[in-house]
């Protein structure tokens, strides 16, 4: 594997129009899981200037640890939503939808989520249930959703909700999975609602590792916070 930046760009506007909907474990379960760990893969080895990636079902089935079919499927599926295109009806070329290196996309970490050339947190993927789709929707969404001056999504669970359709009752086995397999880190932030209150935010690993609510909390205010999110 050629070397790898250590964030990559993301088209975000699908997701920051709920995109993340048509993602479902009822309706094509585990394939929806295949499509996004792919996704997420093309996205790394994309030219940051076009949005395009060559890159070989088997590399691909390498980096995300699935077969060859489950593969297919994924594929299929982020063609059909317009989120990868087939690049000149190349079988190994790929394009991020919507690519714009100038606006209109989010950070997505990339060569520290790798050991060798396997991203080491779907080594753990058993695609078999909801929780992992749940939590790579997540991820993506918090991707999306995190404000530059804190580095964290600071999003509320019925937010969440409303842009994934994930149940207020599923959310923390997703959190959870997603910080157990060090995807993402679940930070304490004031709360804007009360004024004693605190609040949960998300932060990515592997992104702006420095500011973080250790390096940054005491001089920012709840407002900070709710802004940072919108």
């Amino acid at each position: 594997m050629t070397a790898m930046q250590k964030w990559v760009h993301l088209p975000s506007g699908w997701i920051e129009n709920e995109g993340l909907k048509a993602f479902q474990w009822k309706v094509g379960g585990s394939d929806n899981t295949a499509a996004l760990m792919a996704l997420i893969a093309i996205a790394h080895r994309a030219d940051q200037a076009t949005g395009l990636a060559r890159v070989t079902y088997d590399d691909l089935c390498t980096a995300i640890d699935i077969s060859r079919a489950k593969l297919s499927k994924g594929l299929s599926l982020l063609e059909s939503r317009k989120i990868v295109e087939r690049w000149q009806n190349g079988r190994s070329w790929f394009r991020l939808a919507g690519y714009n290196p100038t606006g209109g996309w989010c950070k997505l970490p990339a060569a520290p989520l790798y050991t060798g050339p396997v991203i080491e947190a779907f080594r753990h993927f058993r695609l078999r249930n909801k929780v992992e789709l749940n939590a790579i929707r997540l991820y993506l969404l918090f991707a999306a959703r995190r404000g530059r001056d804190t580095n964290l999504a600071n999003i509320s669970l019925d937010k969440i909700t409303d842009y994934t359709e994930i149940r207020r009752h599923d959310i923390k086995a997703a959190t959870s999975l997603l910080a157990g397999l060090s995807l993402a880190y679940i930070e304490r932030v004031p709360s804007n609602a009360n004024e004693f209150g605190v609040a949960n935010a998300y932060r990515l690993a592997g992104l702006e590792s420095g500011v973080h609510m250790g390096t940054i909390g005491r001089r920012l205010t709840a407002h900070d916070y709710d802004a940072s999110a919108e």
